[in-house]
C-alpha cells in the first residue's frame, strides 16, 4: 500500500555535498513528521534530522550547521541536504514518516529500505 524511497547516497570526500531525497507513495491521505536517521553497523540508529508538515525542524548536535532538511509535501518528499561532510558522517541513511493512508483513522510509521553514504578522508 505504501512505498517509502530514498535515493542520493553515495560516495563523497571529506568536505563535499550529498543530497538525499525519501519519496513516499501510495494511497496517502496526509503525512505529518519526517524524518532521517542514521546507523552504522554494530551501532544503534540515530535521528540526523526530523520536520514537522507546517516546516518546524529539528537536528542532531553533530550536524547542526552542516545538514538542512526540507520537505516539499505535494511530492510527498523529504531531502536531506548534506554539507561539509565529515568520514563520521558515514553511514546507511533512512527516512521515515508518519503517514495517514485513506480510509484509515491513525497515521503510521513507515521505514524506508536505506541508503548509503560514504565519506572518505
Amino acid at each position: 500500500q505504501v512505498q517509502v524511497v530514498e535515493s542520493g547516497g553515495g560516495l563523497v570526500q571529506a568536505g563535499g555535498s550529498l543530497r538525499l531525497s525519501c519519496a513516499a507513495s501510495g494511497s496517502i491521505q496526509d503525512i505529518n513528521g519526517m524524518r532521517w536517521y542514521r546507523q552504522v553497523p554494530g551501532n544503534q540508529r540515530e535521528l540526523v534530522a526530523g520536520i514537522t508538515r507546517a516546516g518546524s525542524t529539528n537536528y542532531a548536535d553533530s550536524v547542526k550547521g552542516r545538514f538542512t532538511i526540507s520537505r516539499d509535501n505535494a511530492k510527498n518528499t523529504v531531502y536531506l541536504q548534506m554539507n561539509s561532510l565529515k568520514p563520521e558522517d558515514t553511514a546507511v541513511y533512512y527516512c521515515n514518516a508518519d503517514i495517514l493512508l485513506w480510509g484509515h483513522i491513525y497515521s503510521k510509521t513507515y521505514w524506508g529500505q536505506g541508503t548509503q553514504v560514504t565519506v572518505s578522508s
